[in-house]
């Protein structure tokens, strides 16, 4: 009886993880610059899932494409930008019971739509 180490589902397991973390930390992040930094990450561990999978291809084009020229034009742009963030917290509680009653709407949309 040998047993074999699965390589496989612990790369997959942890890049998935990075993924997850790294997506939401783009939509939490504070800075602008933080959050791309965090998309550019998420974009290296879902090529590297697509690696995983035998899709080379799609995995050198999107660090390519999306991570060498997409991303770095989004950082360069984001960086070059003067975002007061002080003056986008100060309408975010104005406009909070709107995007709760959207947020509820499109929940209640997902489970009658998924709902046998």
């Amino acid at each position: 009886m040998t047993f074999t180490f699965p390589i496989h589902q612990v790369v997959f397991f942890f890049f998935s993880a990075i993924l997850i973390f790294a997506a939401l930390m783009v939509i939490f992040a504070r800075n602008p610059v933080h959050s791309v930094l965090f998309l550019v990450l998420a974009f290296f561990c879902s090529a590297v899932l697509w690696m995983s999978l035998q899709a080379e291809f799609l995995s050198l084009v999107l660090i390519f494409v999306y991570v060498g020229a997409v991303m770095t034009l989004f950082l360069f742009v984001v960086m070059m930008l003067n975002i007061d963030l002080s003056a986008m917290k100060a309408g975010f509680v104005r406009y909070l019971p709107i995007g709760l009653l959207a947020a509820a709407l499109l929940i209640g949309t997902m489970f009658f739509v998924v709902s046998p």
